[in-house]
């Protein structure tokens, strides 16, 4: 088991676990590897110094990786909702220039934010405008939601006074939560 360590070109770090070198090439040719928190697809090998168990009792020996540089929704959240763009979103800003322990905590807790919104909401896909406003004149039961709305139908929302919220969820978190 190989175990890079992964970089976007917007700097979120991430972890990348592949059978082989071979293996992470041949997915990365193929854009199968994306980064967890904007889906963009070009990705580099950081440095890393892996741990390898050579024996009992000893120390390990740490060698230093080669780095390689190989070529990348908007949710809402109405009680909960979420609204995506059709096609490829726009990238997202790039990251200010903070120590890397500070992004990585910022990282963290934004995909343990938008993990928590996928868990605990109903996804009712496009109708969530017309769900949106259902729940807030009391025509259904109250209840978290997420779904797509475009900017006319989510600036009409907020115009009628029902909170709703965007929340950038990556494409890789849209499917069935593992």
């Amino acid at each position: 088991m190989k175990v890079l360590d992964l970089q976007c070109r917007l700097g979120h770090s991430f972890e990348g676990w592949f059978g082989s070198q071979d293996d992470y090439d041949a997915q990365r040719e193929r854009g199968l590897v994306t980064c967890p928190v904007c889906n963009d697809s070009e990705i580099t090998k950081k440095l890393s110094a892996p741990r390898l168990n050579l024996g009992h009792g000893t120390a390990p020996k740490v060698e230093l990786g080669q780095e390689g540089a190989e070529p990348a929704g908007a949710g809402s959240a109405a009680g909960g909702s979420q609204s995506s763009a059709a096609d490829a979103p726009p990238a997202p800003p790039a990251l200010p220039d903070m120590p890397p322990d500070a992004l990585q905590q910022m990282q963290s807790a934004m995909m343990k934010m938008v993990r928590h919104v996928m868990a605990n909401t109903e996804d009712v896909g496009t109708q969530f405008a017309e769900e949106a406003r259902k729940i807030h004149y009391g025509e259904r039961e109250e209840r978290n939601i997420r779904g797509q709305a475009t900017r006319e139908e989510t600036e009409a929302l907020i115009d009628e006074g029902i909170e709703v919220m965007a929340l950038p969820v990556p494409e890789n978190l849209k499917g069935p939560l593992q």
